[in-house]
């Protein structure tokens, strides 16, 4: 088996990944296949941690448009995110794969407190470990808590798992001509407002020299090919030098 480029992964999931074809919802069958791509590069030796959104559970926006307050629209996202770490973490551990849901917000019937030396430890031992309800505070998007949790943990990339095969100048859905990046800077996502992550998460990761890799998680051969050192989906990277 070739070397593996990255020995431990921070993989950001959007909430709509679980909801199936509608994007709404928990799909067991689709947790369950998230979950054998996952326990596929567990299986390697790739020590994996999870940061999951909760777009399929409910839409912040819906809220702020009829007045919601803001605070309150991001703490039921976070709540919601814990129903989607416990769905993965389930999948995980039926497939046999050891795992652990830590939340930024204590609930300690159902998940481990967040405590950034105990999920390194997890993570030593062998075990997946999922972040879930963000970093704990309202006006941070689930972007911004896998940065964060990636530079704590000290992953060495940020693995972006998206239904299409990199970065493009344009929606390649609605245009057939859009160009696909195979690297961007940084600098280069945020002035060309490019969709990767949020500019608060993008600043992190820039911050802090924490490659971000944008791929199709449902590319059976994309996730094992990134592991390997293949050129696969875009990296975003410093610049001067490509990790």
């Amino acid at each position: 088996m070739a070397e593996i480029k990255y020995k431990r992964v921070l993989l950001k999931l959007s909430g709509e990944v679980m909801g199936g074809e509608n994007g709404f919802g928990i799909n067991v069958s689709e947790a369950e296949g998230i979950a054998g791509r996952i326990k596929g590069i567990h299986e390697m030796g790739v020590e994996v941690a999870v940061v999951i959104g909760a777009g399929n559970l409910w839409r912040g926006k819906q809220g702020l448009a009829r007045g919601m307050d803001r605070a309150t629209a991001d703490y039921m996202g976070m709540l919601a995110t814990m129903m989607n770490a416990l769905a993965l973490m389930d999948a995980l551990e039926r497939m046999n794969v050891y795992t652990r849901v830590m939340s930024a917000i204590e609930m300690r019937a159902i998940a481990e407190p967040y405590i950034r030396r105990r999920a390194i430890r997890h993570l030593e031992k062998g075990r997946v470990v999922i972040f879930g309800a963000g970093t704990g505070n309202p006006f941070f998007s689930t972007d911004t808590a896998a940065a964060l949790r990636a530079t704590e943990i000290d992953a060495d990339v940020v693995i972006k798992a998206t239904k299409v095969d990199g970065v493009y100048d344009s929606d390649p859905k609605k245009n057939p001509a859009a160009v696909k990046f195979d690297e961007l800077t940084y600098i280069d996502v945020l002035n060309r407002r490019l969709e990767v992550m949020d500019s608060t998460a993008i600043t992190h990761c820039m911050e802090n020299k924490i490659p971000i890799l944008v791929l199709n998680l449902w590319d059976q051969s994309a996730l094992l090919g990134a592991l390997q050192g293949e050129k696969v989906g875009t990296l975003v990277h410093p610049g001067e030098t490509i990790p």
